[in-house]
Protein backbone atom coordinates (compact mmCIF):
# COMPACT_ATOMS: atom_id res chain seq x y z
CA UNK A 1 0.00 0.00 0.00
CA UNK A 2 1.28 3.47 -0.92
CA UNK A 3 1.89 5.92 1.90
CA UNK A 4 1.71 9.68 1.55
CA UNK A 5 2.81 12.07 4.26
CA UNK A 6 2.22 15.82 4.23
CA UNK A 7 4.10 18.01 6.70
CA UNK A 8 2.35 21.36 6.99
CA UNK A 9 1.95 24.33 9.30
CA UNK A 10 2.54 28.05 9.65
CA UNK A 11 5.02 29.62 7.28
CA UNK A 12 8.08 29.61 9.48
CA UNK A 13 9.78 28.01 12.42
CA UNK A 14 7.83 24.84 13.06
CA UNK A 15 10.46 22.42 11.76
CA UNK A 16 8.61 21.26 8.63
CA UNK A 17 11.56 21.22 6.26
CA UNK A 18 13.89 19.88 8.94
CA UNK A 19 11.52 16.98 9.59
CA UNK A 20 10.97 16.23 5.89
CA UNK A 21 14.73 16.26 5.24
CA UNK A 22 15.43 14.02 8.25
CA UNK A 23 12.75 11.51 7.19
CA UNK A 24 14.03 11.51 3.60
CA UNK A 25 17.58 10.85 4.80
CA UNK A 26 16.47 8.11 7.20
CA UNK A 27 14.40 6.38 4.50
CA UNK A 28 16.85 7.00 1.66
CA UNK A 29 14.29 8.95 -0.37
CA UNK A 30 14.71 11.75 -2.89
CA UNK A 31 12.59 13.42 -5.56
CA UNK A 32 10.00 12.43 -6.70
CA UNK A 33 9.41 10.52 -3.46
CA UNK A 34 10.19 13.76 -1.60
CA UNK A 35 8.41 16.93 -2.64
CA UNK A 36 10.20 20.03 -1.40
CA UNK A 37 8.51 23.35 -0.72
CA UNK A 38 7.77 24.95 -4.11
CA UNK A 39 6.80 28.48 -3.04
CA UNK A 40 10.30 29.95 -3.28
CA UNK A 41 10.78 28.57 -6.79
CA UNK A 42 7.42 29.89 -7.94
CA UNK A 43 8.18 33.28 -6.42
CA UNK A 44 11.59 33.44 -8.10
CA UNK A 45 10.45 32.28 -11.54
CA UNK A 46 7.19 34.22 -11.66
CA UNK A 47 8.37 37.48 -10.07
CA UNK A 48 6.46 37.30 -6.80
CA UNK A 49 7.80 38.50 -3.43
CA UNK A 50 6.65 38.38 0.19
CA UNK A 51 4.47 41.42 -0.46
CA UNK A 52 2.46 39.27 -2.90
CA UNK A 53 1.50 36.62 -0.35
CA UNK A 54 -2.03 38.06 -0.32
CA UNK A 55 -2.25 37.68 -4.10
CA UNK A 56 -4.69 34.98 -5.19
CA UNK A 57 -2.68 34.66 -8.40
CA UNK A 58 0.45 33.74 -6.42
CA UNK A 59 -1.40 31.19 -4.29
CA UNK A 60 -2.93 29.63 -7.43
CA UNK A 61 0.53 29.37 -9.02
CA UNK A 62 1.99 27.71 -5.92
CA UNK A 63 -0.96 25.30 -5.68
CA UNK A 64 -0.53 24.19 -9.31
CA UNK A 65 3.27 23.84 -8.94
CA UNK A 66 2.91 21.78 -5.77
CA UNK A 67 0.35 19.44 -7.29
CA UNK A 68 2.54 19.02 -10.39
CA UNK A 69 5.42 17.94 -8.13
CA UNK A 70 3.17 15.50 -6.27
CA UNK A 71 2.10 13.91 -9.57
CA UNK A 72 5.73 13.15 -10.40
CA UNK A 73 5.82 10.73 -7.46
CA UNK A 74 2.37 9.19 -7.79
CA UNK A 75 3.88 5.73 -8.30
CA UNK A 76 6.32 5.91 -5.38
CA UNK A 77 5.50 3.52 -2.51
CA UNK A 78 6.21 6.37 -0.06
CA UNK A 79 5.94 10.07 -0.77
CA UNK A 80 6.77 12.80 1.74
CA UNK A 81 5.69 16.36 0.99
CA UNK A 82 6.97 19.56 2.54
CA UNK A 83 3.64 21.38 2.34
CA UNK A 84 0.44 20.62 0.41
CA UNK A 85 -2.08 22.39 -1.78
CA UNK A 86 -4.05 23.09 1.41
CA UNK A 87 -1.34 25.59 2.39
CA UNK A 88 -2.31 27.82 -0.54
CA UNK A 89 -5.92 27.80 0.56
CA UNK A 90 -4.92 28.73 4.11
CA UNK A 91 -2.81 31.68 2.93
CA UNK A 92 -5.44 32.84 0.42
CA UNK A 93 -8.07 32.82 3.18
CA UNK A 94 -5.82 34.23 5.90
CA UNK A 95 -4.75 37.22 3.78
CA UNK A 96 -8.26 38.11 2.60
CA UNK A 97 -9.52 41.58 3.46
CA UNK A 98 -13.04 40.37 4.34
CA UNK A 99 -14.86 37.21 5.34
CA UNK A 100 -16.68 37.32 2.01
CA UNK A 101 -13.43 37.53 0.08
CA UNK A 102 -12.04 34.60 2.11
CA UNK A 103 -15.09 32.49 1.22
CA UNK A 104 -14.78 33.42 -2.47
CA UNK A 105 -11.08 32.54 -2.54
CA UNK A 106 -11.69 29.22 -0.80
CA UNK A 107 -14.32 28.29 -3.38
CA UNK A 108 -12.11 29.35 -6.31
CA UNK A 109 -9.18 27.24 -5.08
CA UNK A 110 -11.06 24.17 -3.86
CA UNK A 111 -13.61 23.77 -6.65
CA UNK A 112 -11.11 23.07 -9.41
CA UNK A 113 -10.97 19.52 -10.79
CA UNK A 114 -7.24 19.39 -9.99
CA UNK A 115 -7.75 20.21 -6.32
CA UNK A 116 -10.76 17.89 -6.03
CA UNK A 117 -8.64 15.01 -7.36
CA UNK A 118 -5.89 15.86 -4.86
CA UNK A 119 -8.46 16.07 -2.06
CA UNK A 120 -9.42 12.43 -2.60
CA UNK A 121 -5.76 11.48 -2.07
CA UNK A 122 -5.40 13.85 0.89
CA UNK A 123 -8.30 12.21 2.70
CA UNK A 124 -6.46 8.87 2.55
CA UNK A 125 -3.07 10.29 3.52
CA UNK A 126 -1.28 11.21 6.73
CA UNK A 127 -1.16 14.94 7.49
CA UNK A 128 1.07 16.35 10.20
CA UNK A 129 0.30 19.89 11.34
CA UNK A 130 3.31 21.36 13.10
CA UNK A 131 2.61 24.00 15.74
CA UNK A 132 4.70 27.19 15.88
CA UNK A 133 7.59 27.38 18.33
CA UNK A 134 8.20 31.07 19.12
CA UNK A 135 11.89 30.64 20.00
CA UNK A 136 12.55 29.20 16.53
CA UNK A 137 11.02 32.20 14.73
CA UNK A 138 13.53 33.96 12.45
CA UNK A 139 12.63 36.35 9.63
CA UNK A 140 14.20 35.10 6.38
CA UNK A 141 12.82 37.94 4.24
CA UNK A 142 10.56 35.57 2.28
CA UNK A 143 7.92 34.09 4.52
CA UNK A 144 5.47 35.86 6.79
CA UNK A 145 6.53 35.67 10.42
CA UNK A 146 3.64 37.36 12.18
CA UNK A 147 0.38 35.76 13.25
CA UNK A 148 1.78 32.24 13.60
CA UNK A 149 -0.93 31.18 16.07
CA UNK A 150 -3.70 32.56 13.83
CA UNK A 151 -2.12 30.72 10.91
CA UNK A 152 -2.04 27.46 12.90
CA UNK A 153 -5.73 27.93 13.74
CA UNK A 154 -6.50 28.60 10.06
CA UNK A 155 -4.77 25.34 9.08
CA UNK A 156 -6.84 23.50 11.67
CA UNK A 157 -10.11 24.99 10.35
CA UNK A 158 -9.30 24.33 6.69
CA UNK A 159 -8.21 20.72 7.29
CA UNK A 160 -11.35 20.05 9.32
CA UNK A 161 -13.55 21.80 6.73
CA UNK A 162 -12.03 19.70 3.93
CA UNK A 163 -12.52 16.47 5.87
CA UNK A 164 -8.78 15.75 6.12
CA UNK A 165 -7.61 13.88 9.21
CA UNK A 166 -4.43 15.20 10.77
CA UNK A 167 -2.12 14.86 13.74
CA UNK A 168 -0.44 17.77 15.54
CA UNK A 169 3.19 17.89 16.55
CA UNK A 170 3.46 20.59 19.18
CA UNK A 171 6.25 22.36 21.02
CA UNK A 172 6.42 19.47 23.51
CA UNK A 173 8.20 17.41 20.82
CA UNK A 174 11.18 19.53 19.71
CA UNK A 175 13.90 16.98 19.12
CA UNK A 176 14.38 16.05 15.46
CA UNK A 177 15.18 12.46 16.44
CA UNK A 178 12.05 12.20 18.58
CA UNK A 179 9.91 13.62 15.78
CA UNK A 180 11.40 11.23 13.20
CA UNK A 181 10.89 8.21 15.46
CA UNK A 182 7.30 9.25 16.19
CA UNK A 183 6.46 9.73 12.49
CA UNK A 184 8.05 6.43 11.50
CA UNK A 185 5.96 4.72 14.17
CA UNK A 186 2.84 6.50 12.97
CA UNK A 187 3.50 5.35 9.39
CA UNK A 188 4.49 1.86 10.61
CA UNK A 189 7.88 2.05 8.87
Amino acid sequence: MKKKLYVIGPSKSTGKTTLVNALALRLGLKFPAVVKEVARGVMATQGFSRKDVNSLKMQQAILVAHLDQEKEGKDCPIQICDRSAVDCIVYAVLTSATVEEAARRRILLTNTPTFQAALKVYRQSTFLLLAPIPEWLVDDGIRLTEQQDQCFDAFTRELQGLGIDFRVIGPDMRSREERVAWVLGLLKL
